[in-house]
C-alpha cells in the first residue's frame, strides 16, 4: 500500500517538523502526531559528541514500508511520512522525523509509538554514537 505515504532515507538535513507535518495533513484528519528523534549530549553517563548514521537503504525502505502498512491494519490512518537520515548528526540535530494522521487522535498517536519502536527494532540502520572517550555501533542488528 503507498496511500500517498511518503518515505525518505537521505544523507541531506531532515525536512521541518511544519514541512513534514503538512504533507499527511488532510481536511477530514481531526489529528496529526509527530514523533522527532533528537542527538542528546549525554547517554548513560556518557558525553556523546555525535551520532553517526548507516543503512543497508534498499533493505531499510522495504522494512518501513512494511512497518507502516502493518500501522494501517492495526488504525485507520490517513497518511504517513517518515524521514531518517544518515551520516553524521550532532548533537541538537534531528535524526529521524514520524508523522501521521487519522480522523481521531488515538489512531494517529499509537500509530506513531508504533513505527519508531518497530524502525529501532527491525530497520537495517544503524547507529554509531561517538563520545569523549569512545564509540560504540548500536541499532536493529547490534543488540547490546
Amino acid at each position: 500500500m503507498n496511500n500517498g505515504d511518503c518515505i525518505v532515507i537521505t544523507n541531506e538535513d531532515i525536512p521541518s517538523l511544519d514541512y513534514i507535518t503538512g504533507l499527511v495533513r488532510m481536511n477530514n484528519a481531526g489529528a496529526v502526531s509527530t514523533f522527532s528523534g533528537t542527538t542528546r549530549d549525554e547517554f548513560d553517563g556518557k558525553r556523546v559528541v555525535q551520532l553517526e548514521y548507516e543503512a543497508y537503504v534498499p533493505m531499510a525502505s522495504k522494512i518501513l514500508h512494511d512497518i507502516v502498512d502493518e500501522a494501517r491494519v492495526k488504525w485507520e490512518l490517513n497518511k504517513v511520512a517518515v524521514y531518517h537520515r544518515l551520516g553524521t548528526v550532532t548533537v541538537g540535530e534531528v535524526s529521524v522525523v514520524i508523522a501521521t494522521s487519522s480522523k481521531h487522535r488515538l489512531d494517529s498517536i499509537h500509530s506513531t509509538e508504533y513505527i519508531i519502536d518497530e524502525l529501532k527494532e527491525r530497520c537495517p540502520i544503524w547507529k554509531k554514537e561517538v563520545y569523549e572517550d569512545g564509540s560504540v555501533w548500536k541499532g536493529a542488528c547490534h543488540k547490546h
